[in-house]
Formats: structure tokens, C-alpha cells, sequence
């Protein structure tokens, strides 16, 4: 008896979802993830201070970053496919959908920031701890479906881009984006302060690129005022429907939910209340700020796409290529062709270091199954690289513009598997405590989920009926 009181005493253990809604769950609660491009786990969360002593400013200083990682994945090579093909068809009749687009993005990026800094979970991992295992299941095939086709955008994106500026074989050009892995290698133990300071600095040489273009065409800035206002066109033409669902897709895209929600927890934030309210509001203006920025690059493609295409005759410019092609006699100086490549292949290496972020956070969050970033980046591309070179060889190069636009539409099709659940989590007091979306956060989030279903609802109905 002695020795039986001499052990310590047995304390049933309780698990919650996140320490602010003290709703237990029936199993353990998901451990954070490492998808950080880091092997440890949990070994670049919370590992940027965040001045808690210091003035506002340098505290919100701290919090730049994120939002541009998630920015992004709203200018890749998929969003250039698809703005060339609706602005040199449309002129600027679409540039309203890529304003639609981006305010949406901002929103679903605030849910998704608040979801992880009030939670202490992301998407994936909240995903799993609380629905059943094969809805689980299949939200991550959406997911995973979502990352290859970004990823696909990205391969095809970056081999143009190789061609187009060294005269590289379209083929050559795919397999040397497999030594991209590197890149992410490289970064696996930089810092994440590193892996911000890249993408931030490709943004702006892509920024500048599209800046010294938009200077060299006539851009008719009546047509873009009009381009901003929606017309019945849009419901009734199945080519601009289906478009403007690509811009869509490749605009809001999935996997960025996903990401958001876990990179926010790369900052050490405080466990009070007051301190994690901040929190959020400095990231969601950190996204927002990072979304406006990605808006005007999507917008100066398509509008340069119309500016120099659509009033010039060439309404069939579907092709990265092609465009390369057309734009320097069309502008009359060769640099802008120049300028234009080196953007693109700025635009590809940035996403890849995004897409393995954010692959790394879903196998995690679904399926507890760890992979080391290079990996991980290895496995994706092969996915994408073999239905790429496959169409490559069977329909030549230009079947690369119609596949980088259907990319986009996928993304159109499986965003709402990460969009719904998003909407559900953060309005839920279960789930995140006193930091629960505000009502009209939810129903604006909720509107814009019933408007994406009910468009790729009518598209598969078009597709059918036509």
C-alpha cells in the first residue's frame, strides 16, 4: 500500500482544438505541423519575436510577410495564361472579375489568419480534428488535386519562361524545373525571415517588369473604367464564363487558405487576449495590403493584354509564347519582350517556394505523414510533370496555353472544398473561443462561397448542354 501511494496520482488527460475553446475532443488534437521548410517539428513556429514593448508601428513591422507569401500564389504563370486569354478576347471586359477576385481573396485570407492565430491550428490540421476521417480524407485529395494544378501552372510557366529568354527546348526547359528543389533545399534552414525577403524581392522585379510595359502601351483608360463594371454578357457567352472562371481560379486559389492559416504562427505572439486580437488585425492588414498589391499586377496583365492584343486584332493570344511573340513589335521595343520573360520565370520560382509550403502544411494537417521539403517538392512535380510532357509530345507546344488555363479552372473547382470548411471553422465559438469571426465576416465569406459554386455549377451545366 505504501508503495502504491508512493506513485504519483493518475490525471486523465484532455485534449482541446485550441487553448481558447476548451471543447475536448475524443482524440488528441492535432500537433503542430512542421511544414515550414524546416525538419523539426514546431521549429519555426513562434520563432519571430514580436516586439511586444515596442511602438505600433515596429510591432506591425514584425507581421509584414505572410501576406506577401500568399500573394504570390495570386501571380502565377496561371493567372498570366489566363489574363493574356481574357484580355486579348475581351479587352477589358473581365478586369471586373479580377477585382471580384482579389476583394474575395482578401476575405478568405482574413478568415484564414484568424483561424490560425486564434486556434493555434491551421486549416489542414482543424480539418482533421473535426470532421470524421473520410470527409478528411477527401478534402485532402481536393487539396492535393489544388496543389498539383498549381503546380502544373508553375512547370509549364517556368519552362516558357526558360525558352523564351535562353531558347531553350520546351521539354529541356520542363526537366530543369525539377532542379528547383534546390532552391527550397536551401531554404530549408535559412530562416523564414530568408524565404520573405526572396519572394518579396522577385515581387518587386515583377512589379517593375509589368510597370515599364504598361509605360510603353497606349493604355485606353475608358475601356478600363468600363472593364470594372459586370455586364449580361459574362452569363451568356460560355467562352467568357468559362474565362472568368480561370481567372477566378487562378486568383482564389486553395491551397493559399491553407498556407495562410500557418505561416501566421511563424510569430511569437502573446497568450493574452489583447495580444492575439492584434495579432490578427496586423495580419489581415498584412494580407490585405499584400492582395492589393498582387490585384495590380493581375489587373497591368490584363489590361496590357488588351492595351496591346485586343485593339491590335490579335484576339487569340492564348499562348505565354505567343505573346512573347507579339509584344515587342507590337510595343516597339525589344526590352519589353525581355522584361516579360524574366517576370515569368520570377513569377514560377516564387510559387514554388509557396506550393512547397503549402503541400508540406497539407500532408501534415490531413495525414500526419512527414516529408522533407525536397521530397515533398520532388513528389508534386512529377505529378505534374508527366501529364506535361505527355500533352507536350502528343499535341506539340501549343497545347501548353489551353493546359495552363484548365489548371485554373480546376482550382475554380476545388476551392470551395477549402472555402466552405474555412467559413464553418471561423464562425464557430467551438472552434476559436472569443475570437469567432464577426457575423458579418461570415456572411460576406458565406456569399462569396455561394457565389463560386453557383458559377461552376453553370459552367458544368453549359459544358453539358452545349
Amino acid at each position: 500500500m505504501r508503495a502504491l501511494a508512493e506513485l504519483p496520482a493518475y490525471r486523465p488527460k484532455c485534449y482541446y482544438l485550441s487553448p481558447l475553446s476548451r471543447s475536448p475532443l475524443l482524440t488528441p488534437a492535432t500537433p503542430p505541423s512542421a511544414p515550414l521548410l524546416t525538419r523539426e517539428p514546431g521549429e519555426l513556429r513562434g520563432s519571430i519575436a514580436t516586439r511586444g514593448g515596442s511602438s505600433l508601428l515596429r510591432r506591425f513591422f514584425v507581421f509584414l510577410g505572410p501576406g506577401y507569401l500568399v500573394a504570390t500564389g495570386y501571380m502565377d504563370p496561371g493567372n498570366w495564361a489566363t489574363a493574356l486569354a481574357g484580355g486579348s478576347q475581351y479587352g477589358s471586359g473581365l478586369l471586373f472579375v479580377a477585382v471580384l477576385s482579389s476583394l474575395m481573396a482578401i476575405v478568405l485570407q482574413a478568415l484564414s489568419a484568424r483561424l490560425g492565430l486564434a486556434s493555434g491550428l491551421d486549416l489542414a490540421q482543424t480539418c482533421r480534428a473535426r470532421f470524421s476521417r473520410p470527409i478528411a480524407i477527401a478534402l485532402w485529395l481536393a487539396a492535393e488535386t489544388a496543389i498539383a494544378a498549381t503546380d502544373l501552372a508553375e512547370i509549364i510557366g517556368t519552362a516558357i519562361g526558360l525558352q523564351l529568354l535562353f531558347g531553350m527546348p520546351m521539354a529541356v526547359g520542363v526537366g530543369v524545373t525539377l532542379l528547383d528543389t534546390f532552391l527550397v533545399l536551401a531554404f530549408e534552414r535559412a530562416g523564414f525571415r530568408k524565404i520573405e525577403l526572396f519572394v518579396v524581392s522577385l515581387l518587386g522585379l515583377i512589379a517593375f517588369s509589368f510597370t515599364v510595359q504598361l509605360a510603353m502601351a497606349h493604355v485606353d483608360f475608358g475601356s478600363v473604367l468600363r472593364g470594372l463594371v459586370p455586364t449580361r454578357r459574362f452569363l451568356d457567352d460560355p467562352r467568357m464564363l468559362y474565362l472568368g472562371l480561370g481567372i477566378l481560379g487562378a486568383t482564389v486559389m486553395p491551397h493559399n487558405l491553407f498556407l495562410h492559416s500557418s505561416i501566421v504562427l511563424t510569430r511569437a505572439v502573446g497568450a493574452s487576449m489583447a495580444e492575439k486580437r492584434e495579432a490578427i488585425s496586423f495580419a489581415v492588414l498584412d494580407s490585405t495590403i499584400a492582395l492589393f498589391f498582387a490585384l495590380l499586377v493581375n489587373g497591368a496583365i490584363l489590361v496590357l493584354a488588351a492595351s496591346v492584343f485586343f485593339t491590335s486584332g490579335h484576339t487569340e493570344v492564348a499562348e505565354l509564347s505567343e505573346a512573347h511573340r507579339l509584344i515587342a513589335p507590337l510595343l516597339g521595343a525589344p526590352l519589353a519582350a525581355k522584361l516579360f520573360a524574366v517576370a515569368l520565370i520570377a513569377c514560377g520560382l516564387n510559387s514554388t517556394v509557396t506550393a512547397t509550403l503549402a503541400g508540406q502544411i497539407v500532408m501534415e494537417g490531413f495525414v500526419r505523414l512527414r516529408m522533407t521539403p525536397t521530397r515533398r517538392r520532388l513528389f508534386t512535380r512529377l505529378i505534374a510533370v508527366i501529364p506535361t510532357v505527355v500533352l507536350t509530345l502528343i499535341y506539340g507546344e501549343a497545347a501548353t496555353g489551353g493546359l495552363l488555363v484548365a489548371s485554373q479552372v480546376v482550382l475554380s473547382f476545388t476551392l470551395p472544398f477549402a472555402m466552405v470548411p474555412l467559413v464553418w471553422f471561423t464562425a464557430s465559438r467551438r472552434t476559436m473561443g472569443e475570437l469567432v469571426a464577426p457575423r458579418y465576416a461570415t456572411a460576406l465569406a458565406a456569399i462569396i462561397a455561394a457565389v463560386i459554386i453557383a458559377l461552376n455549377a453553370k459552367l458544368i451545366i453549359d459544358a453539358i448542354t452545349v
